[in-house]
């Protein structure tokens, strides 16, 4: 059976799929452990700036390129359940394309390179996110023209290459409300006809508002509010309409920022017909959790320094809204982003070596963590 209908099949059964989120090496085997478990497909959903190629300087995760990465997943996924997806690519989605300034031309080839080595290292579901850097008045026709070019290029290499793919298309970074239901009907339109007249095979998923947005340990999105918004419909409605507006174009409504909502918001994303979600930091902030309660419990020391060193890197800083906030709820929230740098590889080596005198498994402890927080979504979703 194909990948398409795969998917096909479990968004007809009512489920909501699940895209995760590679925030560590714990991370990803827990997502194929449980995979293989429950035979069941899930999406490793990586950004560039968690994985990219080497031309890029690979990604904070592991310090993966996407070829050692997408090696490692498919020799330990034996029962072949992991989907490998490239979320928000794009151009300067890539920290080295902002911090070298590139202009549209040179962020756009960077894109085309990232997205040649997804293909040849068998990503099947990649994410054309054309929403950074946006200045015009035309927002939307700047991103559809951006758009058409990333996904002509994508299909164009995947044929050569003899891949098999789906595309997913987002448009816009996550405002916690929800799109205008003119601006999704003018865009899916638009792109739909610009691939019947390319005869490219048609869009699998739309990323579109769904009221979520993440913030330290919280999803601050107007889903869970039980406060109306002045002059705006209640966000269930709102979904219904989006829904609507999916189904006449036969695409796929996929919702990012899942993270943290309650298990009775949860419950409803497979009632309300949202077809899939992604969730990435909670899992990340999962494991720093279990991380630290052992140091704090073993080797206060080493907790002491990890915590210095996450504040130093300032990873948490995108995240905060409190920015008061104490140095271990920054280490809470941005902890995974060290664990692969030299200093906090050695902080965790050095737990763990500590631990395995006693008969500890520290990766197995951090796993179990993990695999807590996932089966949340899988049960919740009706996945399992």
């Amino acid at each position: 059976m194909n990948l398409k209908k795969k998917l096909d099949n479990l968004i007809n059964q009512r489920k909501t799929l699940l895209g995760i989120g590679p925030m560590s090496l714990n991370v990803v085997d827990s997502s194929i452990e449980l995979a293989n478990q429950y035979n069941l497909p899930l999406m490793l959903i990586a950004s560039r700036r968690q994985i990219d190629s080497a031309n890029f300087g690979g990604g904070y995760v592991n310090n993966w390129t996407t070829e050692k990465f997408a090696n490692y997943v498919k020799k330990k996924d034996k029962k072949k359940n992991i989907i490998l997806c490239r979320d928000h690519g794009g151009p300067w989605q890539n920290n080295l394309e902002i911090t070298k300034k590139y202009n549209l031309r040179q962020a756009m080839k960077s894109a085309k390179e990232s997205y040649l080595q997804d293909i040849k290292n068998d990503f099947k579901i990649i994410h054309i996110d054309a929403s950074i850097n946006l200045k015009s008045n035309n927002k939307i026709n700047d991103a559809l023209e951006r758009t058409y070019e990333l996904y002509e290029f994508c299909y164009a290499q995947a044929k050569k290459q003899k891949k098999d793919i789906i595309i997913e298309v987002g448009t816009e970074e996550q405002t916690g409300t929800t799109n205008t239901f003119e601006e999704i009907e003018f865009f899916l339109n638009k792109l739909v006809s610009f691939c019947e007249l390319k005869k490219l095979p048609k869009l699998f998923f739309i990323v579109l508002q769904s009221g979520t947005k993440v913030m330290e340990m919280k999803n601050i999105g107007i889903f869970e509010s039980i406060v109306r918004i002045k002059n705006e419909l209640p966000v269930e409605i709102q979904i219904f309409k989006l829904l609507e507006i999916c189904k006449k174009f036969g695409v796929y409504f996929k919702e990012h920022n899942t993270d943290y909502l309650t298990n009775e918001s949860l419950k409803w994303h497979p009632f309300l017909g949202i077809h899939a979600s992604n969730v990435a930091p909670e899992f990340g902030v999962e494991e720093t959790k279990k991380l630290l309660e052992l140091m704090n419990y073993y080797k206060p020391k080493l907790s002491k320094k990890f915590i210095e060193l996450t504040v130093q890197s300032g990873k948490w800083k995108k995240w905060m809204l409190d920015k008061n906030a104490s140095d271990v709820y920054k280490t809470l929230i941005a902890g995974h982003y060290v664990y692969s740098s030299n200093e906090g590889s050695e902080i965790i080596s050095e737990l763990n070596q500590f631990l395995k005198k006693k008969k500890i498994d520290l990766n197995e402890e951090l796993k179990k963590k993990i695999k807590l927080s996932i089966l949340r979504y899988l049960k919740n979703f009706r996945l399992i």
